[in-house]
């Protein structure tokens, strides 16, 4: 992106997390610090949810409704994501994608690990802004500014410090479907290359769904009627992956896939009462390891 600012799906992440903590999953999922990463318009709508209470207004409406949406997705994905963090315990874990991910600040599990995230110069520098002093609980945060159309991923980490001679932790979250086929092939052999034995690859990513197509293509209509912002205007829907061809594209990249879960699983697993289980149905949730 060009301009100095964060990207709007970052932001509705960061509030789908906020609305979260302390309501949903309590004991397997919290993010107290998303919400102090948000400026305050952005934080109206967070209360508005954590209120329980819909909103009259066709516009306010729509903006309730996706957030909702976008919270149970992300609960789902992160306790998964955070699970088999933990579960590895690498001496490194790089984000790609990070946007504003605050594990390196609220995972007390980090603190021996050294974090890099790589995402957007701009929106990195914007995220550094909004964390104004607050210190990390990783060992170390090490901000990894990637312009993905020039730069090469595995340069900027290792003049960041990484060493792909230790195993690494990668987390490849919300990310798969907004690149082409192409895109994420190059993207897995890239972390393949950077990856000593021990080195895990967790990933989220969509199955082929007309249902998910036909919703997201409806949330996008609704918003515009709305007159509200389309967080995923600039983001199309580029690739989805039965769940084999993950398996293939990993295998051939040196990754064991260990576990593969659709999120609607992961959510019966943790109690949910889910309302778009749909969606949650046509993502999943993968966990890659390299012997």
């Amino acid at each position: 992106m060009a301009e100095r600012k964060a990207s709007r799906t970052a932001v509705l992440v960061c509030q789908g997390r906020a609305v979260a903590d302390g309501r949903l999953a309590v004991g397997r999922f919290a993010d107290p610090v998303a919400i102090e990463l948000l400026t305050a318009a952005e934080q109206e709508p967070v209360g508005r949810v954590r209120s329980g209470v819909r909103p009259k207004p066709f516009g306010e409406r729509m903006e309730y409704e996706l957030l909702t949406g976008t919270t149970e997705v992300l609960v789902v994905r992160t306790v998964a994501i955070d699970d088999a963090v933990r579960e590895r315990g690498n001496p490194q874990l790089v984000i790609l994608g990070a946007g504003l991910d605050a594990r390196a600040w609220r995972m007390a599990e980090l603190a021996e690990v050294d974090v890099f995230e790589v995402d957007q110069p701009a929106s990195q520098q914007e995220k550094r802004e909004r964390l104004g002093e607050r210190t990390a609980l990783a060992a170390s945060v090490r901000f990894v500014p990637v312009d993905f159309a020039r730069d090469s991923l595995g340069a900027a980490l290792a003049e960041a410090g990484h060493d792909e001679t230790r195993p690494t932790t990668w987390i490849w979250e919300g990310v798969v479907p907004y690149l082409t086929p192409e895109q994420v092939e190059a993207t897995v052999e890239m972390v393949g290359k950077h990856s000593a034995p021990g080195s895990r690859l967790i990933l989220t990513y969509p199955v082929p769904s007309r249902v998910y197509s036909i919703g997201r293509k409806t949330v996008q209509v609704l918003l515009n009627l709305a007159g509200r912002n389309n967080p995923m205007a600039g983001e199309p829907n580029r690739s989805s992956w039965p769940p084999e061809r993950m398996r293939k594209l990993l295998g051939a990249r040196g990754f064991d896939v260990t576990t593969d879960v659709d999120q609607l699983s992961i959510a019966r697993g943790l109690d949910l009462a889910i309302e778009r289980d749909s969606f949650l149905a046509s993502s999943r949730v993968t966990v890659a390891d390299r012997q």
